[in-house]
């Protein structure tokens, strides 16, 4: 089975990290009454000057190393907020357990998979907007999703994605029923991007909760025997059924460091 590319995820978790566009000092303002007015042509700066602050011009140094390994989809800038739009998932302890069970195993083959920390399903791939079209953007979501009501959908079919760059893999649980209801949310949020002049999501989606990922493209390793030995796991876990099946009752919108929750009907 190949793998398809994972829906909606950035490859830097620093691209959450939000900056609020830099202030404008006055200028003329702060000259005292009868003050001459400044010379319009600036002096040369110093070389010496320059050299004190090296890469400034490139914006901030990313170190991959202080999260996990991973680069980033795209740059870093002030003022951008890395943006994605996706349906939560509350885990519970028997869900938990039988992640334990699946990473475990999958460790044998990739062992440097660990867990993910929150889990959720993807309505949007990660965009970028500007700081001052935030709140429009939300408002515009809202409207769009209003009249939606709460769903059920089921997530147990085991399934190696990765990112666009295949810089990461992933282990996820894809969609196997409510495949429809998540049709109709995205090409509500399709219509809020192409407003802001943003991605849209893929054409053909694979819906899909996120247990697990590495750095790398690990998809040779994790296709085949270790992909059915994982869908076995949880074919056999107890009651994996109803644990499997849940509610979709909220859509969230999460930009930088703000979380915008829209409750279903």
């Amino acid at each position: 089975m190949s793998a398809v590319p994972l829906v909606g995820y950035s490859s830097s978790g620093s691209e959450d990290e939000a900056e609020a566009g830099a202030r404008v000092r006055p200028g003329a303002e702060g000259r005292s009454r009868g003050q001459s007015p400044l010379p319009s042509q600036r002096l040369p700066v110093p070389d010496s000057v320059l050299h004190m602050f090296p890469g400034t011009e490139e914006g901030p140094m990313d170190d991959s190393a202080k999260h996990g390994g991973r680069v980033r989809t795209f740059p870093h800038e002030r003022g951008n907020w890395a943006t994605h739009v996706y349906i939560p998932y509350e885990a519970g302890e028997e869900f938990l357990d039988l992640l334990d069970a699946l990473l475990c195993h999958a460790q044998t083959y990739v062992p440097r998979l660990v867990r993910m920390e929150a889990f959720h399903l993807s309505l949007s791939q990660s965009v970028v907007l500007r700081h001052h079209w935030i709140l429009p953007f939300v408002q515009a979501l809202k409207d769009r999703v209003a009249s939606f009501q709460r769903f059920c959908f089921t997530a147990d079919r085991v399934k190696i994605y990765t990112n666009q760059e295949k810089t990461r893999t992933f282990v996820g649980l894809e969609v196997t029923s409510g495949h429809a209801h998540f049709l109709d949310l995205v090409a509500e949020v399709d219509r809020v991007m192409e407003e802001f002049d943003l991605s849209t999501f893929y054409q053909d989606p694979s819906f899909h909760i996120s247990l697990a990922w590495c750095v790398g493209d690990a998809r040779l390793q994790m296709e085949g025997p270790c992909l059915q030995e994982l869908q076995g796991i949880v074919d056999e876990f107890e009651d994996s059924e109803i644990l499997l099946r849940a509610y979709a009752e909220q859509i969230r919108c999460k930009s930088g460091n703000k979380f915008f929750s829209m409750p279903l009907k």
